[in-house]
């Protein structure tokens, strides 16, 4: 099969024009294409030094000192605050720790506890419909220890489910982007409507935190969580994150009291008090290994002081140049995108349906190609811009295209 000419020379231009090409040396990265970063980033280089201080000084030495002298104490807080800024947040508000899956439970029933003081006739919790399972399954527990009904709705029927029963609605859990097909939903305007029913709503971060501008401040998010081993490059298994707006974090009830977020947490009291603030959302004694492993890694946005909408502006640039290659290499009809072409309306990953997509990604691996497979039909391609240029993005079209055809 013949290839047009001239978009591995657009790549090449491409790359070279790209203000923030500088920072793949940043990351630990080999002649691999890897487009799975919305799955498991890539591993910043200066993080295994900084790990190996943790394990070697800080614990080696240190000891138990370190949670005071090397801030181990403090870590969730001070981490949180630097992620703050990637999704929108002033500072104070973002708490780090524990999984997205338990910080979703926190961040739901808190919700509910919140609406219920302001009228005991709201029982029921909408969930996005197209969740990754484990928010949903999430959601119908918080809902079944609440007393409330769980209604799964698809985003876009969010407000007319609102109009309806708004009156019964108590909180709303939200992704803000699909992982299978990678649509980035209205955040601002849902978050409006759901303020507009009096209900509260809660965004799940995980496929948009560090790929694209959030705005939690600025459009007024009750409750956001999101995981850190994504776009955010924290390692396998790096801690989440949970984000209070400021006037609501004295009314944060969380269902998992736990010693750390106590106001006395060496008190040793035997009734709970709540801590001030964000400290609020931390439950028990915090994964300091992964936790600092994730606070190196966040060094690469520090000190290159990269900008989220610079960001988001070469995200949207290669998935263009992406979906711009695959029309061009691969045969008609053997794939269709899932992923919306408007802006407005697209992540950072590219998802194609494909008849045989699980062995046809088996053979990408094979060929030097990384992207991910979901089931049943579904190609994934996530493109970090921190990392990925233009020529990983033609390579990979190609790739495919070459796959296709065998």
């Amino acid at each position: 099969m013949s290839e047009p000419v001239g978009l591995a020379g657009e790549a090449e231009r491409l790359d070279a024009a790209d203000g923030l090409a500088a920072l793949r040396e940043r990351f630990v990265l080999d002649d691999v294409t890897y487009l799975d970063g919305n799955s498991l980033g890539a591993l910043p280089a200066h993080v295994p030094a900084r790990v190996e201080d943790v394990v070697r000084r800080q614990w080696g030495e240190l000891r138990i000192r370190s949670w005071e002298e090397s801030g181990w104490w403090t870590a969730p807080e001070r981490i949180g605050d630097r992620i703050a800024p990637l999704v929108g947040a002033a500072a104070g508000q973002v708490v780090v720790g524990d999984s997205t899956s338990v910080n979703v439970f926190k961040a739901l029933v808190a919700a509910v506890r919140m609406a219920r003081e302001e009228g005991s006739g709201r029982d029921e919790v909408l969930v996005d419909a197209t969740t990754f399972p484990t928010d949903g399954y999430i959601a119908e527990s918080a809902a079944r220890m609440t007393g409330c009904t769980l209604r799964p709705v698809v985003p876009a029927e969010v407000p007319s489910a609102l109009a309806d029963r708004g009156d019964r609605i108590a909180a709303v859990l939200l992704n803000h982007v699909d992982y299978r097909t990678g649509r980035l939903h209205d955040l601002p305007a849902l978050t409006a409507a759901v303020h507009a029913a009096g209900a509260y709503v809660v965004w799940d971060l995980c496929h948009s935190a560090g790929a694209l501008p959030v705005g939690l401040d600025e459009h007024g998010v009750d409750l956001a969580v999101g995981c850190t081993y994504k776009y955010l490059n924290g390692g396998p298994g790096s801690p989440a994150y949970l984000y209070v707006r400021r006037d609501l974090q004295h009314r944060f009830d969380s269902p998992l009291p736990g010693w750390n977020s106590h106001a006395e947490p060496f008190g040793m009291r035997p009734a709970y008090a709540p801590a001030s603030g964000a400290v609020r959302g931390r439950v028990g004694t915090p994964d300091i290994l992964s936790l600092l492993a994730l606070e190196a890694a966040l060094d690469v946005w520090d000190e290159a002081e990269v900008s989220v909408a610079a960001v988001r502006a070469k995200s949207l640039a290669l998935t263009d140049f992406f979906l711009r290659c695959v029309g061009a290499y691969v045969p008609d009809g053997r794939v269709e995108s899932l992923t919306p072409a408007a802006h407005a309306e697209r992540g950072s990953q590219v998802a194609l349906r494909c008849d045989d997509a699980g062995e046809v990604m088996k053979r990408l691996i094979e060929r030097g190609v990384v992207g991910d497979y979901r089931a049943p039909d579904v190609l994934r391609f996530g493109f970090t811009p921190l990392y990925v240029g233009f020529a990983d993005v033609e390579r990979a079209a190609r790739v495919l295209a070459r796959t296709l055809v065998r």
